[in-house]
């Protein structure tokens, strides 16, 4: 969780908003262990089934007023962010072809709720270098 305050000296709302329009590729996709591409999505959307992911993000708005909160507006149910959830399944597909590998998958030291790390050392006499 992230809380920004936006407007008067700080930077406006749009501004705070503006990098999510570009679908970075993080951590954290099916149990913490592979990449891919973050997905601004609206609350009713924020449900990812495909391979739990991919990894999403919401953003909620609200108004200080007569100090109390008014709100929540849901900022990512915007179809200005049509285009970068289209680009973030776009990278999506790309990184899961790649099969159980890196680029989608974390290094092995990296990797969570996994017992891929321990496999790989009962199985490490048998590879050879090619």
């Amino acid at each position: 969780m992230c809380v920004v305050r936006c407007q008067n000296q700080f930077p406006a709302v749009g501004e705070v908003l503006e990098p999510f329009s570009l679908p970075f590729i993080v951590e954290g996709w099916m149990r913490g262990s592979h990449h891919g591409p973050l997905m601004p999505t609206a609350v009713a959307s924020a449900n990812p089934s495909r391979f739990d992911g991919p990894p999403r993000v919401i953003a909620l708005g609200y108004q200080l007023a007569n100090g109390k909160l008014v709100g929540p507006r849901d900022m990512f149910d915007d179809p200005s962010f049509d285009e970068t959830r289209h680009q973030a399944n776009l990278i999506a597909d790309y990184l899961r072809r790649h099969g159980p590998f890196e680029p989608h998958r974390l290094p092995l030291d990296e990797m969570e709720y996994t017992t891929m790390g321990s496999i790989m050392r009962r199985l490490e006499g048998r590879f050879e270098d090619i």
